[in-house]
C-alpha cells in the first residue's frame, strides 16, 4: 500500500496543512473537511495543492517532518509550484 505525504492549503485561513496518510486523497481530505476537532476544523476549505508518494509509511512520516522543518512558507511555494506548476498561477495561493 502507497502512502502520501500531502500539502493542503486553505484560502481562509491563507494556512498550509501538511500530513500524510496511508488512505486515499479524496478520503484523507473529506476527513479534514468534516466536523472534527483539530487544526483543520479550523477552515472548510481545505484543497489539495501538493502530494507524493512513498513507499513506507516511515519514508511518508520523515517527508512530512522535513517539509514541517523548513517553518519556511516560502519555501513551501516554491515546493508546490515546482511540482505543480497550474498552482502558481492560483488565486489563493
Amino acid at each position: 500500500m502507497p502512502f502520501t505525504t500531502y500539502i493542503l492549503y486553505s484560502a481562509t485561513l491563507d494556512k498550509f496543512y501538511i500530513g500524510y496518510t496511508g488512505d486515499e486523497m479524496n478520503s484523507r481530505l473529506r476527513k479534514h473537511l468534516s466536523d472534527h476537532d483539530g487544526f483543520t476544523a479550523k477552515a472548510n476549505d481545505w484543497i489539495i495543492v501538493w502530494n507524493e508518494q512513498h513507499n513506507t509509511k516511515e519514508a511518508a512520516y520523515a517527508r512530512e517532518r522535513e517539509i514541517k522543518g523548513w517553518k519556511s512558507k516560502k519555501m513551501i511555494l516554491k515546493l508546490i509550484q515546482k511540482h505543480s506548476p497550474a498552482r502558481s498561477e492560483h488565486p489563493d495561493i
